[in-house]
């Protein structure tokens, strides 16, 4: 076996470890709802039938209480687990806030659609319910549980902000009880805008809403245009050097929130291509988001001040 070969193959191993060393939750204690058709197929990546939740716990002597749902983005068809989830919730520990990484299952995958537009929010709804449901074994109050989201997952993020409910009292189902309004938002190069424009990330809406652009649905998807006085205050972060997703995405939900008096703090970096998240090491300034982030936390209570 070449070198080569071997130090990938290492370094896809640590990677599983890593995940591994943490809880992963099932969504749902038997099949999802709408992935019945789905169950015996054997090309697909587990968690597009059976989505769940990585854990991350900080230190008990650490924990601060607050806890941060994250989406990774993909654009509506895969998913960036490392670098847009597995590392922030790592992060997010070293700073007291316990993580869980969403695993959604996304409409379009393998070049075949899988699920209708519903199902993703379906999905991250669920799992913000199910945080709270766990929030004393978990170590976060359900008052302080907010949700970050990357590109397209910025998209599901900022959809869970704008379009929730307060649960179903009489539910059955203890977790179909609680709140799928996220405390806060924090929007890193988000997809917002779904109207036929420039703005709009097209391969974005085309997975997640399909050939057939229907206009209550290009509104219904469109968060800046979604958002009231009770969307949760917001956090956002964007660069004008991003060629995938246009910077003007986050400054319409900016403006937005702005004009119904939503707490919200925007960061337009002049450099970070699309899909930063940590990794700028060439970019010492669009490093700062992660700082900015909690100096802002810090600010609303859900968090130590940053040293």
């Amino acid at each position: 076996m070449k070198i080569s070969h071997i130090v990938a193959l290492g370094t896809i191993l640590w990677m599983t470890a890593q995940a591994e060393t943490n809880d992963v939750v099932p969504l749902w204690p038997d099949t999802a709802p709408g992935a019945e058709k789905w169950l015996n197929a054997t090309n697909l990546e587990e968690s597009l039938v059976r989505p769940t939740l990585t854990i991350f716990l900080p230190a008990s002597d650490k924990a601060s209480g607050t806890g941060l749902l994250i989406i990774p983005g993909g654009g509506y068809s895969g998913c960036c687990y490392t670098y847009e989830g597995f590392d922030l919730a790592r992060w997010c520990n070293e700073h007291g806030i316990a993580a869980f990484v969403l695993r959604y299952r996304r409409p379009v995958a393998q070049q075949q659609r899988l699920y209708d537009h519903t199902v993703p929010a379906l999905d991250a709804r669920r799992a913000l319910r199910l945080i709270r449901t766990h929030a004393t074994e978990w170590q976060v109050n359900p008052g302080k549980l907010g949700v970050m989201g990357f590109s397209a997952g910025g998209h599901l993020a900022a959809t869970l902000g704008v379009h929730f409910d307060a649960g179903q009292p009489a539910a059955t189902d203890p977790v179909e009880r609680e709140s799928s309004r996220p405390d806060f938002m924090t929007l890193v190069y988000p997809v917002i805008s779904m109207q036929n424009d420039a703005i709009a990330h097209g391969g974005s809406r085309k997975n997640l809403l399909g050939e057939t652009l229907a206009p209550h649905l290009l509104d219904y998807y469109s968060s800046e245009r979604q958002v009231t006085s009770n969307t949760p205050p917001t956090f956002l972060v964007c660069s004008t050097a991003d060629k995938v997703v246009a910077a003007e995405n986050s400054v319409r939900m900016y403006l937005a929130l702005k004009a119904h008096d939503v707490p919200a703090e925007l960061h337009v970096f002049e450099q970070g291509a699309h899909g930063f998240a940590l990794r700028a090491p060439k970019l010492p300034v669009t490093t700062y988001w992660p700082t900015l982030f909690l100096a802002w936390l810090s600010e609303h209570g859900w968090a130590a001040k940053p040293e």
